[in-house]
């Protein structure tokens, strides 16, 4: 990956995880997440729920901007969820993914998407401006410069959906917190201002925003089945979308919402 460049305060690192430092290591990491890991069934669930969601936020932030893509190319594609979740909704008209792992390309390459390809994390196979709309879907918390791959994808895309979780809270900052974030291979903790200033420095003009507390779904599936884990994961998600609805402020401080905001070129 490129060295991080431009002022640091407005990136809150953990430190660089040693298994992902640059992106060769980042690519084989995320390679033994797709063919080494024991919950491989739960965690295609898990990306089947959370393209919901994303592609929920993808959808409102273009039709709050009156955009209606043809093309659309999802950077860090993964095995292809939030494609095919945009496909079914019939948003877009040619669905395309990078991904840095064979093997979650070879996973993505099977449903019926338009062309998914390998890339080296850093360069998009694309001209400029070839697509109508980019997503970067929680990919610049686990790259070491997030700036320079919003600049590159926004040199392919005329337009680029950013989302991201906010971890610079309360919570986030917990040992367990921490740990689970390096094993998933996050390399940065970001609040909004974060972002701001990633989008800033990347060059594109941020034109709208959003943020989700986490449905009640995603809760549920994170406790186990039993009925009091079940009850106790409704009873967190109303405690947090009800502050985030009155004081989102004070939510993104005590806990992890997810921030989304659309950047045109």
């Amino acid at each position: 990956m490129l060295a991080t460049t431009g002022p640091r305060r407005a990136l809150r690192h953990e430190g660089d995880n040693p298994a992902v430092t640059g992106a060769g290591e980042l690519a084989e990491f995320y390679e033994r997440g797709y063919t080494r890991d024991p919950q491989a069934a739960r965690n295609s669930r898990w990306r089947a729920l959370g393209a919901v969601g994303k592609a929920d936020h993808v959808i409102g932030l273009c039709t709050r901007a009156t955009r209606r893509p043809r093309s659309i190319l999802d950077v860090g594609c993964g095995d292809g969820a939030l494609l095919c979740e945009l496909r079914r909704r019939g948003f877009g008209e040619r669905h395309d993914g990078v991904e840095i792992a064979s093997a979650a390309v070879a996973l993505a390459r099977t449903r019926g998407l338009d062309a998914v390809e390998l890339y080296d994390g850093e360069h998009l196979p694309a001209g400029a401006g070839e697509y109508d709309l980019g997503i970067l879907s929680h990919v610049l918390e686990h790259v070491p410069d997030p700036a320079a791959l919003l600049a590159e994808t926004a040199r392919a895309c005329r337009a680029v959906v950013v989302e991201v979780p906010l971890e610079d809270n309360l919570s986030a900052r917990r040992a367990a917190k921490r740990e689970h974030a390096a094993e998933v291979g996050h390399l940065q903790r970001l609040s909004r201002d974060a972002v701001r200033a990633i989008v800033a420095r990347a060059g594109p003009r941020l034109v709208g925003e959003l943020e989700d507390p986490l449905p009640l779904a995603v809760h549920r599936f994170l406790a186990s089945p039993s009925p009091p884990a079940q009850a106790q994961a409704t009873a967190k998600w109303a405690l947090r979308a009800g502050l985030h609805r009155v004081a989102p402020g004070t939510a993104r401080r005590l806990f992890t919402v997810h921030y989304a905001c659309l950047c045109l070129r």
